[in-house]
């Protein structure tokens, strides 16, 4: 078979490395982002084809490419572990960058300023988590703490655990948070009765449940707006 043409012999302006630092790196497709971090492709097809053939495995869906471990992307031919490292670090530093972003504003106004925050944490996971954000009176967060993590189908949240730290930092209210890894927003029976359970436990302590979200990938479904809490 005839060796396909590296980048190397491209016009300049082609070239994935040689195009960001030309026209910036909003220029860049996808593809050609991953053929940076790969640096080289295999014998038969260019680092931007060979990225171009990872992605479209994943629907050229960056979220579904998140999800795989490095063994998964070592079956495509060219991908060494050092390339599936790479490809791995990141994506995992643009979940971290996202996660970081929402809480600069510090305030939660609406269920999705709160998804804001768990999204990037939640969205792409393969497990169940369950998170708490904790708010002072003026609805700022003071801090947030993962309660418990589970497996595909589900996760405990033990109440003692999560008004304990809502005790500890003296919030005024708590939002609660878990994903879904099937991508189903809608919350399950135990999922209702857990907020019922929790919205009533607060009552008592005086410490407020404005919501509970569940992530569901890029979806999000609120206890508050659906007039479930």
């Amino acid at each position: 078979m005839e060796q396909k043409s590296g980048i190397r012999t491209w016009a300049e302006e082609d070239r994935p490395r040689e195009k960001l630092l030309l026209k910036g790196r909003h220029s860049l497709t996808d593809a050609e982002l991953v053929a940076i971090l790969i640096g080289s492709g295999n014998s038969e097809e260019s680092a931007v084809e060979l990225s171009r053939r990872i992605l479209l495995h994943h629907s050229n869906n960056l979220l579904s490419l998140s999800r795989v471990n490095a063994n998964e992307l070592m079956e495509f031919r060219g991908i060494g572990e050092a390339k599936a490292v790479s490809i791995l670090a990141a994506l995992e530093l643009g979940r971290r960058r996202n996660e970081s972003q929402p809480e600069e504003t510090g305030k939660i106004g609406n269920s999705r300023d709160a998804a804001s925050i768990f999204q990037p944490m939640l969205a792409d996971l393969n497990h169940e988590e369950f998170w708490v954000l904790f708010l002072n009176r003026a609805n700022r967060i003071i801090g947030k703490e993962q309660i418990s993590m589970g497996g595909m189908s589900g996760t405990v949240a033990d109440p003692r655990k999560i008004f304990k730290a809502a005790l500890d930092r003296k919030a005024i209210s708590i939002i609660l948070c878990h994903n879904h890894p099937s991508g189903n927003t809608n919350p399950s029976e135990a999922d209702i009765r857990l907020t019922r359970s929790l919205y009533e436990a607060g009552r008592v302590l005086e410490i407020s449940v404005l919501d509970h979200i569940i992530i569901a990938q890029n979806r999000f479904y609120s206890f508050a707006d659906e007039g479930k809490i």
